[in-house]
């Protein structure tokens, strides 16, 4: 049964290939996917490929529409339990298109599998860039439910460039709320503090407040402080002085106009933090320097204090 339905994927895919007809042939693949329990399961796998696997999913939408039902959740099942790489990825392909109704709600659907991924099914390039889009719209809260640690093992194990990215603004937000829970400050690689640095000094990082008649309002990413002085101090303790570094740069770049991070514990770890990379001084400027030219505001005075003070108190190895 097997092998005839994949000799049959063959032949239906070798006449349509490259042509409309398969655009046309895609709607009817996806709605029959959700009547799950009247499918054998190799051809769903074999509709998917059919559907999906020929088609460059960076650049070609499909235009359609499903309800979210009960037998989507054994279609993922299905897909998953198959260890399959590419049907897994076909399936991504199928839920993540642009213009394609309900993805995010499909989505969840796949998180508790997604996490534990790279353990079981080696990933070929389609099906990482594939799961890097799905994290991008799944987002940091999606995966809270099936553990903040296994979801950061997964992003570790992804080691997601700036190419990969579909929406830059998307990974702002999922970023800084990573990195605000423990597991994120112990746990997430130097790769990504390095990216939400680069971002903070874009263009890029907004988040959504308000839709308005159809109309998404977006303003800039905004650090709530009251998480910093954790991160700061679990920072310090465990002498991580790179990620130290980083989110000097990101409290002072995405903190609220107006408010002041505070003194004290912050010069004191700005002053460590010289003291044992003392590059971190320049840096820091030029972050600031971006950032000021990125927004178009001058680089806040209460920033060129502390940063005078930590640099000359720890130019001269005082307290």
């Amino acid at each position: 049964m097997r092998s005839a339905l994949y000799q049959l994927s063959n032949v239906v895919l070798s006449a349509i290939d490259g042509t409309p007809a398969q655009q046309a042939f895609i709607p009817h693949v996806l709605r029959d996917l959700i009547k799950l329990e009247y499918r054998p399961e190799n051809l769903l796998l074999v509709c998917l490929e059919i559907g999906f696997r020929h088609l460059d999913f960076r650049t070609e939408l499909i235009g359609v529409r499903l309800t979210h039902t009960e037998h989507h959740r054994g279609l993922v099942d299905v897909v998953f339990k198959s260890q399959e790489s590419e049907s897994i990825a076909d399936l991504l392909h199928a839920w993540t298109m642009k213009h394609y109704g309900q993805a995010h709600n499909l989505l969840g659907l796949c998180t508790a599998y997604l996490v534990g991924l790279h353990n079981l099914v080696p990933f070929s390039p389609r099906l990482r860039r594939l799961t890097v889009r799905s994290v991008e719209q799944i987002g940091y809260k999606g995966f809270k439910g099936v553990g903040v640690e296994r979801f950061i093992g997964l992003l570790n194990h992804l080691h997601v460039t700036v190419g990969d990215m579909d929406e830059k603004e998307d990974w702002g937000g999922l970023l800084l709320d990573t990195i605000q829970s423990s597991e994120g400050t112990q746990h997430l690689s130097h790769l990504y503090w390095e990216f939400l640095v680069e971002l903070s000094a874009s263009e890029s990082l907004f988040e959504p407040i308000q839709m308005d008649h159809h109309h998404l309002l977006l303003r800039r990413l905004r650090l709530d402080p009251a998480h910093s002085p954790r991160i700061i101090t679990s920072l310090t303790e465990a002498k991580e002085w790179s990620k130290l570094e980083c989110w000097m740069g990101i409290v002072w770049m995405l903190l609220p106009e107006g408010l002041d991070p505070g003194e004290g514990d912050l010069d004191h770890s700005m002053t460590l933090l010289f003291r044992q990379r003392p590059g971190a001084v320049q840096k820091l400027e030029q972050w600031m320097e971006q950032w000021s030219q990125t927004v178009g505001k001058d680089v806040p005075e209460s920033f060129k204090r502390a940063h005078k003070y930590a640099h000359e108190t720890a130019q001269r190895g005082g307290p």
